[in-house]
């Protein structure tokens, strides 16, 4: 397995705050990766050591088996697309994409932009300067900037933040097309859940400065290493230490398992969430199939789900 970057031990301490906390992490070539977790858990100061914006206190940065800590952003074979995109406003869509090949004294500068940005689909906008662009058209843009520079490693913050949800969907479907026919490997740090497990390859959960799972996007959610990892990576009922997910829940209105009462339903199109109180004052989700959308508040009801699907921590 050819390694496009390592982590090794990184720290990062800002005043009174430890944001990075001996964070090691193995990517291979070709991949979709992802950094997960909430504010303020360290990845994107993760991000940012990686190309090269911030130093670490400790640890290294190994870069195709060179380590890179000191390196200015530029020296690395690294690129980033910022949430912001960074567009410069005055130039157009080509010369934005031209404008890596230009400083690094590159030839064929004009072909090789265009040749990106057909592959972004928007070839016909090439003289359009971003303030002509949609939100969609500027990300696409910032892609194809980076892209066109064919680093080893693409790092992306964020970069589908500021998109509606219909587009976040669609450049969904549309970066995971271009991580694969580019082959280059990507690294996106995002606080949305959908969007690691529905793009990456492999998921880093991060928590306080930590990763603290590392594993595909099925491992992470069906077998969470931990109960924070567990409860991020999407809804869970609790149960003292048992955790049941909302979808392995089910609800009867005879037989045997927990009382509880309907509070209300949730209609969400392709599932039917409904809410319930337990006897202690708890409350718990089932998520339904369509055919359930008969539940009625204050209705009684007993709670029940398999014991393969209880998730156990300590």
């Amino acid at each position: 397995m050819e390694l496009v970057l390592e982590l090794r031990g990184l720290v990062k301490e800002f005043p009174g705050q430890r944001a990075v906390d001996g964070v090691s992490l193995s990517l291979a070539r070709g991949g979709f990766y992802s950094l997960l977790g909430p504010s303020g858990c360290g990845k994107t100061t993760t991000l940012r050591m990686i190309g090269g914006f911030e130093n670490p206190d400790a640890g290294e940065v190994v870069l195709a088996g060179n380590v890179v800590n000191g390196l200015k952003p530029y020296q690395r074979d690294v690129s980033t697309v910022f949430q912001s995109y960074a567009l410069f406003p005055h130039l157009t869509a080509l010369r934005n994409v031209e404008f890596g090949l230009r400083e690094r004294g590159l030839k064929d500068c004009t072909a090789r932009a265009m040749r990106a940005l057909e592959m972004v689909r928007l070839a016909d906008k090439r003289d359009r300067r971003p303030s002509e662009l949609s939100g969609g058209e500027k990300q696409r843009v910032a892609l194809a900037r980076s892209l066109v520079l064919e680093p080893k490693l693409l790092l992306l913050d964020e970069p589908l933040a500021a998109l509606d949800p219909k587009l976040r969907r669609e450049m969904r479907a549309e970066l995971k097309a271009m991580q694969r026919k580019t082959g280059i490997t990507f690294l996106l740090v995002t606080h949305d859940q959908e969007e690691a497990l529905s793009l990456s390859d492999y998921v880093a959960v991060m928590n306080k400065g930590r990763i603290e799972q590392f594993g595909t996007p099925e491992e992470v959610y069906l077998r969470p290493a931990t109960k924070f990892v567990a409860g991020f990576l999407g809804t869970m009922n609790w149960f003292g230490k048992t955790g049941v997910r909302p979808e392995s829940t089910r609800l009867s209105r005879t037989g045997e398992g927990l009382a509880a009462k309907v509070e209300s339903s949730l209609f969400l199109g392709n599932c039917i969430n409904v809410n319930v109180v337990l006897e202690d004052g708890s409350r718990v989700v089932a998520a339904m199939g369509l055919e359930h959308n008969n539940f009625h508040e204050g209705e009684a009801v007993w709670l029940h789900w398999l014991p393969s699907d209880e998730l156990h921590f300590q």
